[in-house]
């Protein structure tokens, strides 16, 4: 039996106990959970640095303080969530007390995504946890270092037969879909997307997934050119890019084009120096092979700011005049 199958056996065994019933138990476990991301804050930053180069704030401002929110409002509004809900009677039920009980639904599979490896990964944990579920959690395998936190540590905090930690690349993923999970929560390309469809639909499993999409701006000529420009360049170039509502391209009318580019470019110099290589908030691309993929990119096309890049570290230079409309 390999190693994901008794995983899930024991996280459905100790769900059947009824052990995450009382919502003091809930509790406990968002409590242990917010203990590990403050107490862990250094190990997480780190891991962090080291898969995707995102400075210590940076971590903390996209990855942690959005989770310990969550854990927060969830300890907080976790009694009125789980209350019974009274139910409008009819002429059939008019002599019994109606009401809507929530439930658990079972043994939940938390896929994660490699962009921001943490809030993508505890956020939905945090959901799991208050609704009385067990839960497998499957980091990405691209952000390894964070998937080796995560895999070490999180047990120390967490009951590890409820929410035990599953690392590997594709094949431990697959192994993981030819379970029966009671929900799957999946974030990441809509070619796995579907992948995770296929293996939920033969066991009529429900899903969520949080698929990639465009995210395309466009500046009118008589809005505040400036403020648009300031703010797509920010939510451009969080995380080097690799944001799934990050800006795919901008679209303006050719009489404000020259303008667009200056101003995205002084926001760029503002943002993240003359010399963003050395600067610890401009990240990196997550591996050699995204690297490549975005260098395509430019092949053929006209490169108004930037151009430079470092294989060896997986940097592309967003800054440095490499031609000019």
């Amino acid at each position: 039996m390999s190693r994901q199958q008794l995983a899930v056996q024991r996280a459905r065994k100790s769900f059947q106990t009824g052990k995450t019933k009382p919502l003091e138990s809930r509790i406990h476990q968002l409590r242990n959970l917010l203990r590990f991301v403050t107490e862990r804050r250094k190990d997480i930053a780190e891991a962090v640095k080291k898969d995707l180069s995102k400075s210590e704030h940076g971590t903390e401002l996209f990855e942690t303080l959005g989770v310990e929110g969550e854990i927060k409002l969830a300890i907080e509004k976790l009694a009125e969530w789980a209350a019974p809900r009274p139910v409008e009677k009819n002429l059939l039920t008019i002599s019994d007390e109606v009401f809507v009980h929530p439930e658990p639904l079972g043994v939940v599979l938390i896929i994660g995504a490699w962009n921001y490896p943490w809030a993508i990964t505890l956020q939905p944990l945090v959901g799991a946890i208050a609704a009385g579920n067990a839960a497998v959690i499957k980091p990405s395998e691209v952000c390894c270092h964070s998937a080796k936190v995560m895999e070490e540590l999180l047990p120390r905090y967490l009951d590890k037969d409820l929410y035990p930690v599953v690392t590997g690349g594709v094949p431990e993923t697959q192994e993981l879909l030819r379970q029966r999970f009671d929900h799957i929560f999946y974030t990441g390309s809509s070619a796995v997307g579907k992948l995770v469809m296929e293996a939920a639909a033969r066991n009529l499993t429900p899903v969520t997934l949080e698929l990639g999409g465009k995210s395309p701006c466009y500046i009118d000529k008589n809005c505040d050119i400036t403020v648009a420009c300031r703010r797509i360049t920010w939510g451009k170039f969080v995380n080097c890019g690799q944001t799934c509502i990050a800006p795919d391209y901008v679209l303006c009318e050719p009489s404000i084009q020259n303008r667009v580019q200056e101003e995205i470019k002084n926001c760029i110099k503002e943002f993240y120096t003359d010399d963003p290589k050395t600067f610890e908030d401009y990240g990196r691309i997550i591996n050699k092979r995204h690297f490549k993929r975005i260098m395509a990119l430019m092949e053929g096309s006209t490169v108004v700011v930037g151009g430079d890049s470092d294989e060896s570290q997986c940097y592309i230079d967003i800054l440095k005049d490499f031609s000019q409309n």
